[in-house]
């Protein structure tokens, strides 16, 4: 299955149950924050999020292709 563009409250929601906190919202930027993560997770108001911002996200926590595929059924 391939990782496709989703809206922003989709990407919240999954970001959410891999273990991101909401941390502050500047603008229509969210940023999170994850234990393992060494820079913050960015989640831009967008009605569709480019896969590279979401690979970007996934990279920055730690999360594989197949735990991201597994949360988004979930969902």
């Amino acid at each position: 299955m391939k990782i496709k563009p989703t809206d922003w409250k989709t990407q919240v929601k999954l970001f959410e149950k891999y273990g991101c906190i909401l941390v502050r919202q500047k603008g229509d930027h969210m940023i999170f924050h994850h234990k393992n993560a060494k820079r913050a997770v960015v989640i831009p108001k967008y009605d569709e999020i480019p896969v590279t911002v979401i690979l970007n996200n996934m990279k920055t926590v730690g999360m594989t292709r197949e735990e991201y595929l597994s949360i988004m059924e979930s969902i």
